[in-house]
């Protein structure tokens, strides 16, 4: 069974930072392509930062450029978002996101459960 948990989030004040991370396992790690998302109370989900399967290239949404960074480890099979300088409108509940990628040519989708990241001012 695929399983994506995430962990990290929390109630942190403006300014401060936390760290995510999206521990995978049931399936083999470097075939996917990985991103982010959020989706805060009565708004549609959001992108929020992608990164490739070999963490050679990443994308980021504007509103969070300069301040988060995603990075991945695929010896830990484990993938994580730096968030620095966190704002209120960050709070959201934010999932981790498995794709598979071109090169290993699969079609599969994958979502974990979300980790709740409340930011107070």
């Amino acid at each position: 069974q695929v399983q994506l948990v995430e962990s990290g989030g929390g109630l942190v004040q403006a300014g401060g930072s936390l760290r995510l991370s999206c521990a995978a396992s049931g399936l083999t790690f470097s075939y996917y392509d990985m991103g982010w998302y959020r989706q805060a109370p009565g708004k549609e989900r959001e992108f929020v930062a992608a990164i490739a399967w070999s963490g050679e290239n990443t994308y980021n949404a504007d509103s969070v450029k300069g301040r988060f960074t995603i990075s991945r480890d695929n010896a830990k099979n484990t993938a994580y978002l730096q968030m620095d300088n966190l704002k209120a409108e960050d709070t959201a509940i934010y999932y981790c996101n498995l794709r598979g990628s071109n090169a290993a040519g699969l079609n599969r989708n994958y979502w974990g459960q979300g980790t709740q990241v409340s930011v107070s001012s």
